[in-house]
């Protein structure tokens, strides 16, 4: 057998790895000197240590403050579009593709009021445009109504990361600049669309199969006069709930006779 199958036949045994020609005994060989023991670091050292600084996020307070303050400046709708779109005190503006202001009619009697855009409507700027927005539009069809004849908006107009429920800091951030909106519009009925946007306003922590259906009244420092307000389920619990479209039927119906008789036929004087 010559060196190179001698090598061959090793490497398929196994013996892949170079030996020295003496054997070593590693019994006989010294232990390995012993890794020393971390120093500790004395108490007094560990509380000099300095704590990172982290910047500090807006206090809550401080952006309802900020938002009563911009959405107060505002003088016009356009204004209170810009004020928005310049308001810093919302976390929700640097997670949206688009602020969704308001779609529909400004000058129309009704005005109806969402609670949040979805991704539909971070897409396009504007609200209920999405699946639930469409079931929206036959609703309001049902009544004689459609986008000319109402005027839209939402109480949160930057959409929550994945749909999720805004939370009470958001909201709080967010109510000075619907409120100014809905002044501003001057509607002579307001639908209050989903629980999220019936709470907020009406400041109740009633749900929204309490307040349903149950008109009542609306006004704000600012406003001139109450308004009738009702409270109605959201299109995107009626799509969940196909059964609960019976009462929004009613719901419906009750808006198209206030429509009646304070719009068509008001009161004389």
């Amino acid at each position: 057998m010559n060196d190179l199958a001698t090598l061959r036949w090793l490497i398929e045994a196994g013996a892949d790895e170079a030996v020295l020609d003496t054997p070593l005994d590693r019994f006989s060989a010294p232990p390995p000197a012993p890794v020393p023991a971390a120093r500790p670091v004395p108490r007094a050292v560990v509380s000099e240590i300095p704590a990172p600084t982290l910047a500090a996020p807006q206090p809550a307070a401080q952006a309802v403050v900020s938002a009563r303050e911009a959405a107060a400046a505002a003088k016009t709708l356009d204004e209170l579009k810009a004020a928005l779109a310049k308001f810093e005190g919302c976390a929700l503006k640097a997670t949206a593709t688009n602020l969704v202001f308001a779609d529909g009619n400004p000058a129309a009697k009704v005005m109806l009021v969402g609670e949040a855009p979805g991704a539909d409507e971070d897409r396009q700027g504007k609200p209920f445009v999405g699946v639930s927005g469409q079931l929206l539009d036959r609703m309001l069809a049902a009544i004689g109504l459609d986008r000319t004849s109402v005027y839209i908006t939402n109480v949160i107009p930057w959409r929550p990361p994945a749909n999720r429920t805004p939370s009470a800091a958001e909201l709080a951030a967010c109510l000075p600049f619907v409120q100014r909106h809905i002044a501003l519009a001057k509607p002579q009925i307001l639908v209050l669309v989903g629980g999220i946007s019936a709470k907020a306003l009406l400041d109740t922590s009633e749900g929204i199969m309490r307040l349903r259906g149950r008109w009542r009244t609306y006004r704000t420092p600012d406003m001139d006069a109450e308004i009738p307000v009702l409270p109605t389920y959201h299109p995107a619990y009626l799509l969940r709930q196909p059964s609960q479209k019976r009462d929004s039927w009613r719901d419906l119906l009750s808006i198209k006779q206030k429509i009646t008789n304070n719009i068509n036929n008001p009161p004389s004087n």
